[in-house]
């Protein structure tokens, strides 16, 4: 009988530390795996103890807790974590001591510290005070619940959402870059991750012209992705290249240090820019405005170079422009003399060819090659624009020139004009150098 009753008191005692509530309870048990489901998608008004079961604040808590729960049944749901047993999610929200007491609102990402009373009353009470806020916000336009989706708000337009259903079409069949990250929305390395991926997305597009995407998944809804990638822990960032397995991204995560892991993919993956020459106004006007600098060479005549001098020019612009080929500048080329109005707006006009510049037209200003036109001089100034040293000056008349419009260059060497031949049979040369009366 002694046995017997020993027995029951080791199983009491043994239930006691390894869970203060059961399912006969109104208290919510949550785990890692329900908490996403339950909390943070839900529209509800959440009051979440994160408590340890041999904790003794928590076992003197217990009962108030299940009496509030009950008292707000239907109406704010009350939870508890085990976070003894599920360290991880009691880490994501800086539990450190025990019981922590968290109320989850309109903002799931961000709950509030709950800093009242450990009474049934004084937390039923805090309870109605943060559901009627939550209804103010509501009646006020602001949402009421959590959506999973992290791309709203123009801060994050550029980052793209990705579930299990739009993956593989989006990014497997693609031939573009992308930089997938896979986050869990109570994750507070992913909330700190979060504004600088968005920054990063934004900058990344634009100076690729689309051509590297960042993007997100949710990795505690999607789980089938989840699965097939592995992920273990949160944020993990994913590089997939069409034709390749994906690698894992372990660079820095500041938006320059993602910045620059993008274009550096980009640069790797892209083809040399083109060295175009200056026909006419649209290839002119096209290629300074869709890129943020643009380099123009004006390089001698063909009489005076020939067609092997000029292509010795060419190959080094092509050599420079693969160098530079992730800064995104377009490049330019034209004749001495064949845009007369663009060399007066550079200052060049005239004299001292072959002659280069680089134009900002979105701030109508110009840096002019100072040093020698030769591939180490012209490096030494490309390599001082691509960090914003070097003077410049304002396009003449703070316009783009006008543009003429002219035959492209033939490949061939230039020919000389040919002259008419004068007839001088009827000029009388007696006559010539006795003056008149």
């Amino acid at each position: 009988m002694i046995g017997l009753r020993l027995g029951l008191i080791s199983c009491a005692f043994f239930l006691g530390v390894n869970g203060l509530y059961s399912s006969s309870d109104d208290v919510i048990e949550l785990t890692p795996s329900s908490f996403n489901r339950e909390v943070i998608q839900s529209n509800s008004l959440w009051l979440i103890e994160f408590y340890a079961p041999w904790c003794g604040h928590c076992q003197r808590l217990a009962p108030e807790w299940k009496k509030a729960a009950t008292a707000l049944k239907d109406i704010v749901k009350v939870g508890a974590v085990d976070a003894d047993k599920h360290q991880s999610l009691g880490g994501q929200y800086g539990v450190q001591g025990f019981p922590t007491i968290k109320i989850f609102g309109s903002n799931k990402n961000r709950p509030e510290d709950y800093q009242g009373g450990r009474t049934g009353e004084a937390i039923i009470d805090a309870a109605l005070s943060s559901l009627r806020q939550l209804v103010k916000e509501r009646l006020g336009g602001r949402s009421g619940g959590y959506s999973s989706s992290r791309n709203e708000g123009s801060g994050k337009k550029d980052v793209i959402e990705l579930t299990d259903d739009t993956f593989d079409k989006n990014v497997l069949d693609s031939d573009d870059v992308w930089l997938v990250e896979f986050y869990a929305p109570w994750c507070g390395h992913c909330k700190n991750l979060e504004p600088e991926w968005a920054a990063a997305a934004t900058e990344v597009k634009e100076q690729t012209k689309g051509k590297v995407k960042l993007a997100a998944v949710d990795a505690t809804v999607n789980q089938a992705l989840t699965s097939r990638y592995g992920i273990g822990g949160f944020p993990t960032i994913k590089i997939f290249q069409k034709g390749e397995p994906p690698v894992d991204y372990s660079g820095g995560r500041t938006r320059s240090d993602i910045v620059s892991h993008a274009l550096d993919l980009f640069s790797d993956n892209a083809p040399p820019p083109e060295l175009l020459e200056i026909v006419d106004e649209a290839v002119a006007k096209k290629t300074c405005e869709e890129h943020q600098l643009c380099v123009v060479a004006v390089l001698p005549h063909i009489l005076d170079t020939g067609a092997a001098g000029r292509n010795s020019y060419l190959e080094v612009l092509l050599k420079l422009a693969e160098k530079y080929k992730k800064k995104l500048w377009g490049w330019l080329w034209t004749e001495a003399g064949a845009q007369y109005e663009l060399e007066n707006a550079l200052g060049i006009g005239g004299f001292g060819y072959p002659a280069m510049a680089a134009i900002n037209t979105r701030k109508m200003k110009f840096a002019l090659l100072k040093g020698s036109f030769s591939e180490q001089g012209i490096n030494e100034f490309l390599r001082d624009l691509s960090v914003g040293r070097g003077s410049t000056a304002p396009v003449g008349g703070g316009v783009f020139p006008k543009i003429s419009t002219v035959a492209p260059w033939d490949g061939k060497d230039g020919e000389l004009p040919i002259e008419d031949d004068i007839d001088l049979s009827d000029v009388e040369l007696d006559d010539l150098g006795k003056d008149e009366l």
